[in-house]
């Protein structure tokens, strides 16, 4: 017998230019997005406004076109690249006869696919609980307590939204409860690193930069690293020695950040973004290959601000070098470049090839040196690369 695969659901993409410069006319990320969370893109409509209409957000018109491009196209779906009002959701729903839903509620989907460790789930269902709390939201059905009856769509029923408002304003608390618990658990781990002098690095970054892949190829770990958005949300934390500095430092991975990241995601995620918050050093990476850089720069660095971690050293490491064009390659793979006005050291690398990782090997260890002694001749010598997790 064999078995079908099932065809994946189909979106119409939309995206408003208010005239923001990292306006994505052509949709790519979110299309990346849908594509991570397992849609297949059936159309893009984009426009141009100077302020969102307050019923529709895109306006009677255009939402007219959006709707024969989904008939068209035969699409299930739309979904808009900016964050709707439940009111606007709402409206647009009447206004196309399909689901509609948002970037906020695509990446809480793509969030809850991804996460694996207790904390992480817990997390994604702090922000989730947040973000339901204010509508009612009528699919993926993880995101529903029961369905409605005849004549509904498949979401709760309408005598159903003021208790389940109530039993997700109770499950909120409760989820916050134990996050607090991992919250102390974690800051007892991070006394006892401190206790024993060490040093912490961070990997900050834009999702897909390469975090996972640099971490890996500095520690020999195995973990999980693919050329997709939010490949890992987990953080990892593991000892990487330094032959230069003669000691070991503590190295952390992680989850990566992107251009208006829910403010619910970086509050859930508060326990785990702390790691980069308590860091002596954080390594941002950079998708050297990616002409969108520097405006990926600067959504880490308000992220960051908002995580009270603005204030860490960094180094930037320009990754994927092998990726770039042979005409944009640097004629120098170390230099300064200028960030919010601060001059922060910028090394090129590829953690696919190896090639500057030992550049960047011996500046970690430059950096440790200046901060902490080095170990006498009776510390470890061995190469505790391979050692047990520290967290």
């Amino acid at each position: 017998m064999v078995t079908q695969s099932r065809t994946p659901p189909s979106v119409v993409l939309v995206g408003v230019d208010f005239g923001v410069p990292h306006f994505d006319g052509e949709l790519l990320e979110l299309g990346l997005l849908a594509e991570t969370a397992g849609y297949r893109v059936a159309g893009r409509v984009t426009c141009k406004r100077r302020a969102p209409d307050p019923a529709l957000f895109v306006g009677s018109g255009k939402a007219d076109e959006i709707q024969l491009l989904a008939q068209s196209t035969g699409a299930t779906e739309v979904l808009f690249d900016q964050a709707l009002s439940p009111a606007q959701q709402r409206n647009l729903e009447r206004q196309l006869g399909l689901p509609v839903n948002d970037r906020t509620l695509l990446i809480l989907e793509i969030f809850a696919q991804r996460a694996r460790s207790h904390e992480g789930k817990l997390q994604v269902e702090l922000a989730r609980l947040q973000y339901l709390s204010t509508r009612l939201v009528r699919r993926w059905s993880h995101l529903e307590r029961q369905s409605g009856g005849i004549g509904m769509r498949g979401g709760p029923g309408e005598t159903q939204i003021e208790l389940d408002r109530r039993m997700i304003g109770e499950a909120i608390k409760r989820t916050k409860e134990r996050l607090e618990k991992v919250k102390k658990q974690r800051a007892t781990q991070r006394r006892q690193r401190e206790r024993r002098d060490a040093f912490n690095i961070s990997l900050v970054g834009y999702t897909n930069a390469g975090k996972s892949s640099l971490f890996n190829a500095l520690v020999k770990a195995r973990t999980y690293a693919a050329d997709q958005l939010f490949a890992t949300l987990d953080t990892t934390t593991r000892q990487l020695y330094l032959g230069e500095a003669g000691r070991s430092v503590s190295l952390s991975d992680t989850v990566g950040f992107i251009r208006d990241l829910p403010h619910g995601l970086v509050d859930a995620f508060a326990a785990t973004l702390q790691e980069a918050a308590d860091a002596d050093l954080l390594l941002h990476v950079v998708d050297a290959s990616n002409p969108d850089h520097p405006e990926q720069i600067q959504s880490v660095m308000q992220v960051l601000h908002e995580i009270g971690a603005d204030h860490v050293p960094q180094i930037l490491v320009f990754n994927k070098l092998d990726a770039m064009e042979a005409e944009r390659r640097p004629v120098r793979t170390q230099d300064t470049l200028e960030v919010d006005g601060v001059a922060v050291p910028r090394l090129y690398l590829s953690a696919h090839t190896g090639e500057g990782l030992p550049a960047l090997r011996a500046l970690l260890a430059q950096r440790v040196l200046q901060t902490l002694p080095p170990i006498d001749a009776n510390g470890p010598t061995v190469d505790p690369e391979q050692g047990n997790p520290l967290v």
